[in-house]
């Protein structure tokens, strides 16, 4: 992971070489175009929308500034030849398998699933089981080949290249759309290539959440790569701006107190008497009740959202 995070500074150093280029962006969720300064990282400015309260990178990269990036990330290459095959096994067992069951009973399961940013292909290598037939969309090469070492159904390609228009009964995206420039063009994409009745489900931070609203700038969430950053509302409306109907908003992360937690422990953020007593004194009492507080009540920093075409 050191060496990861190597090459991730590389990748964003390479980006930042570009930085004249990138252009300024009205709030990707509700076009406004009035903001106040959120936070700065990376040289990058993220803005807080007045309207929405959606925070976004602005000026941000173009698309063919992140193509590239994506493309060449030495990043990318280094997780599908090293992190995602040492640390699989563990993320089927904690991550995709669960994530196949919630889609499943999201969805009722069967019919043909279409993955966005398949990644590894570990989800995709799961769900084959609960669906008829599942289709990788994954456009960064080394990602793609993985995929079809597993034998999966790959198209090696952008959304807006798929051609799958009006075929797919389930569109999945997972951590995908806070990467985009266009979340809008993105979410009606999905929806032409979704059969009529079809369901969308997307996953992405919560601006809101705990993780992000305590530790601001310094969470994990907040790095180069991420450009927009919704609240359930804010997504929600995005989404039926699209042409697609929400069905439901969740926010069922199980992580914000433990990282909290973790940077407190290592002195990198002061809490208040309140939060420690809950994060730190009594831990092993309340941590965890915490926790199932947030994810109940939309304030853990996963939004799931599930919207029908």
């Amino acid at each position: 992971m050191a060496e990861q995070a190597r090459l991730y500074a590389a990748d964003v150093a390479r980006l930042m070489e570009g930085a004249d280029a990138f252009v300024p962006v009205a709030c990707p969720a509700c076009d406004e175009t009035g903001w106040e300064p959120q936070w700065g990282k990376y040289g990058l400015t993220y803005r807080r929308c007045v309207a929405c309260r959606t925070v976004y990178v602005s000026p941000r990269p173009t698309p063919a500034q992140l193509d590239e990036y994506y493309r060449t990330s030495s990043n990318y290459e280094y997780w599908s030849r090293v992190v995602f095959p040492a640390s699989e096994d563990a993320r089927r067992e904690r991550i995709f398998r669960p994530r196949v069951e919630r889609v499943a009973a999201l969805t009722g399961g069967r019919g043909t699933l279409l993955d966005v940013g398949a990644g590894f292909g570990t989800f995709c290598e799961e769900a084959r089981g609960a669906f008829d037939r599942v289709i990788a969309l994954e456009p960064e090469p080394h990602l793609a080949a993985r995929c079809r070492e597993r034998g999966l159904d790959v198209v090696e390609a952008r959304v807006e290249d798929a051609p799958l228009d009006g075929t797919v009964d389930v569109v999945t995206a997972f951590e995908v759309i806070e990467h985009l420039f266009s979340p809008r063009e993105f979410l009606e994409r999905c929806a032409a290539l979704l059969r009529p009745g079809g369901l969308l489900v997307v996953t992405c931070p919560n601006v809101d959440g705990f993780d992000v609203q305590t530790l601001g700038e310094a969470s994990a969430t907040v790095d180069a790569e991420h450009l927009n950053y919704f609240t359930p509302a804010s997504l929600s409306a995005l989404v039926e701006r699209s042409g697609l109907e929400v069905a439901e908003t969740s926010t069922p992360g199980r992580l914000d107190a433990e990282l909290v937690r973790k940077r407190a422990l290592a002195g990198n953020v002061e809490l208040e008497p309140f939060l420690r007593r809950v994060l730190i004194d009594e831990w092993d009492r309340l941590g965890e009740p915490f926790q199932d507080f947030l994810a109940a009540n939309g304030l853990s920093s996963s939004l799931w959202l599930v919207a029908r075409r």
